[in-house]
């Protein structure tokens, strides 16, 4: 998890492992520091990618008042897929060189 401040406001980008049925998946994912009203204010792109790929997506963040589990049970976020994370780590064994990178902004 870490936190990112973008126009005076904060939100914490998500990164976890799950299984998705028997499929093993990693999730990314924002959520905003405060109510739900204010964070549908903003959206967001993650990204995820090498060796000429990249997988993305874009969203509205959820408020931190969510649960995460409201997030996974969802799939309201960049859902990566072992074999891709390999892939894009460039290593048949280990998914440790993951590099997510994203924007904020916010609706006008």
């Amino acid at each position: 998890m870490s936190k990112v401040e973008a126009t005076n406001k904060q939100f914490c980008l998500h990164f976890e492992a799950f299984q998705l049925g028997r499929a093993p998946v990693y999730m990314a994912f924002l959520r905003f520091m405060g109510d739900e009203n204010e964070a549908k204010k903003f959206n967001y792109s993650l990204e995820v990618g090498a060796h000429s790929r990249k997988l993305t997506w874009q969203g509205i963040p959820r408020s931190i008042r969510d649960g995460h589990r409201k997030f996974r049970d969802s799939q309201d976020g960049l859902i990566i897929p072992r074999n891709m994370a390999l892939f894009f780590s460039g290593s048949d064994k280990e998914e440790r060189k993951l590099r997510v990178t994203g924007r904020i902004w916010r609706e006008e």
